[in-house]
């Protein structure tokens, strides 16, 4: 008897244990950028991260990190930076946080 309980509970538990399971993220945006130098940024927005496709053929995914205007999100040792305001964007990269993309404003 104890048996056929416990399997009853674990059939009628599964349901709300899919329930519970996080979705998977849901872009909040999708933008693309042109940059100075015939440059291009193409960015998915979620809720705490930003999916990036250069123009260079690099493909980056990173955190969202605190900023004092616009958003700003960077890896762990912030040597690549992409900040983005508005209709407009950049990104810095290495120790001196050299300007690679910029003057970038949404394509039309």
């Amino acid at each position: 008897m104890h048996r056929r309980l416990g399997f009853a509970m674990l059939i009628l538990g599964l349901p709300l244990l899919m329930a519970t399971q996080a979705p998977a993220a849901n872009p909040t945006g999708k933008v693309k950028f042109a940059c100075h130098g015939r440059k291009t940024i193409a960015a998915i927005f979620y809720a705490d991260s930003v999916e990036l496709k250069l123009s260079d053929g690099r493909r980056l995914k990173m955190p969202q990190v605190m900023s004092g205007s616009g958003a700003r999100y960077a890896n762990a040792d912030e040597t690549f930076v992409f900040w983005n305001k508005g209709d407009t964007a950049f990104i810095t990269e290495g120790k001196a946080n050299k300007e690679t993309y910029s003057g970038c404003v949404v394509a039309k």
